[in-house]
Formats: C-alpha cells, structure tokens, sequence
C-alpha cells in the first residue's frame, strides 16, 4: 500500500495501518511465516542468549560476564539491539583496559532469519565458520547460529525424512 493510502486509511478511523514495502525478504527477516517448502530456517535454531554488551562498556568488565555465561563471544549492540560489532575469542583473551568500543571487529558479517538451514551450513563449511550471526533487515539482533546446532538440526530433518518414507 501506498503512504498516501495509509494515510487516508488513517484519517478516516483506521487506528492500525502500516505501510509495509519492504516485501518477501523482509517479511522472512522478521521470522514471520512463509509459504513452501525450502526446509528448516536459520530463526529457528539460533541461541538468543549470547551475551551482549554496549561500545562504552569495559573490555575487562564484559570479559568476566562472557565467561560466565560460558560463551566466547558477545556481541556489541546499541540501545536499540542493532549490531555494530562483535568480540571474538581473540578480542576477549586481551588484558588491556579499554573500551568495548577500541576492541571489537566492526560490522560483523550476518544473515537473516529466514535463509534455509542448508544454505547456512553449506556456507559455514565452505568458510569454515563456527558460528553465524543472524538479524533482522533492520539491523537488530536476533541472535547466534551455532555450526553445530545447524547440522544437528538438518541430520535430524533427513533422518525423520527417510524414517517417514520407510514407514
């Protein structure tokens, strides 16, 4: 719909009009349902408890809390959840005393929710990755894929598949 139409909708009582453009892609970013049959997706299995942590925080401070957590990673959000950085295994292993912020790895690389677990893996193998961050189109974080689960979870999709064509 147009914003001119949703703008009309809106003076004429409508309470609840978006203007919604953005389309298929983004639709699937937000883990919302789509139709057909490409498999399990990546929003599926991702584990939204990694540890987070903001630019001006400590390196030292958001070390102690990652390894808590027993994670080897965190990544950097701004108040809104939206992604500006990652520290990895390396960044957190630092004894300096600095900010988050002097630390990090910039724009890490992400995908969306929506991409298929096979594509995921098969691009995780190829680039040898442990890991993948996911989120939405709008930047915001929905959270880490580990390359294990992923796998895990497609094994176990072809195995309830040849178990139920045997049957």
């Amino acid at each position: 719909m147009s914003p001119r139409a949703a703008w009309r909708l809106e003076s004429i009582g409508f309470t609840r009009v978006y203007d919604y453009v953005a389309g298929k892609a983004d639709w699937g970013s937000f883990g919302l349902p789509l139709d057909g049959t490409k498999g399990a997706r990546a929003g599926e299995h991702v584990r939204a408890d990694v540890p987070t942590c903001q630019l001006e925080e400590r390196l030292q401070e958001v070390r102690r809390q990652v390894t808590a957590a027993c994670w080897d990673t965190c990544i950097v959000v701004n108040a809104s959840g939206v992604v500006l950085g990652r520290l990895g295994r390396k960044a957190l292993a630092s004894e300096e005393d600095v900010a988050v912020e002097a630390a990090m790895t910039a724009g890490p690389s992400t995908v969306r929710p929506s991409i298929t677990l096979s594509e995921i893996v098969e691009r995780m193998q190829s680039q040898n990755l442990t890991s993948a961050l996911v989120t939405r189109s709008d930047g915001s974080l929905v959270g880490v894929l580990r390359r294990t689960d992923a796998e895990a979870a497609l094994n176990a999709a072809a195995f309830d598949s040849s178990a139920s064509t045997q049957g």
